[in-house]
């Protein structure tokens, strides 16, 4: 049999979605209930793809450092942040599709992460009812960025750490409600998130969307 290095992330389950909208526990949650390997995006991300980052700002002819810590979370308004954010993404996601590549599993993959774009993710799967999308309300973001200490950290050396965190939010919230929007523009199915189920709740419902899959 020749090997196919898109099987995986074709067949695999993806949820994206906003940021803190319990995306890892329900891909974690849905590993261990049904024996899938999941794949937890921004641990890839902040880790794994470091040295792809600087090699494609080197190719870019970019700093290999990229801007200072100021001008890209204080000096830059939260609109135009994430508009960087969202032309990011399409190469944040082959490098994505190049760890699948590498994974071969008898069980299917669950993806997670909010770089898990809709518009990308249906260019991939056999059917959009391999992907759905967490959508944070407003209320539920506001709970978990006072609950949650990794939603209140901000880059070293940043002049101003409070600005830097609400540009964070804001732009963060714009990038969350595209999300829900590409969705609902591609038919794929938006779960809004308001706290009223706690994880494994929430993973039951995705659980139930996933069922033909799984």
């Amino acid at each position: 049999m020749e090997f196919d290095a898109t099987a995986t992330a074709r067949h695999a389950l993806w949820i994206g979605g906003g940021q803190w909208a319990g995306k890892s526990t329900v891909a974690v949650n849905l590993a261990l209930r049904h024996g899938l390997t999941a794949y937890l995006y921004d641990r890839h991300d902040a880790r794994g793809h470091d040295d792809r980052r600087i090699a494609d700002r080197v190719r870019r002819g970019a700093p290999p450092a990229g801007p200072d810590p100021d001008t890209t979370w204080v000096h830059t308004d939260p609109a135009q942040m994430a508009a960087d954010t969202l032309a990011g993404f399409p190469r944040r996601f082959a490098w994505v599709l190049d760890d699948l590549s590498a994974l071969v599993t008898g069980r299917r993959v669950v993806a997670e992460g909010w770089g898990l774009r809709p518009e990308l993710v249906a260019a991939v799967v056999g059917s959009v009812g391999q992907l759905v999308v967490l959508a944070p309300t407003a209320e539920f973001r506001a709970r978990q960025i006072a609950r949650l200490p990794r939603a209140r950290t901000v880059a070293a050396g940043v002049s101003d750490p409070d600005r830097a965190l609400r540009n964070r939010w804001a732009r963060d919230d714009l990038v969350a409600a595209d999300a829900a929007a590409q969705a609902e523009r591609l038919g794929v199915r938006v779960i809004r998130v308001d706290g009223t189920l706690d994880g494994e709740q929430l993973t039951n419902v995705v659980e139930e969307h996933f069922a033909a899959y799984l």
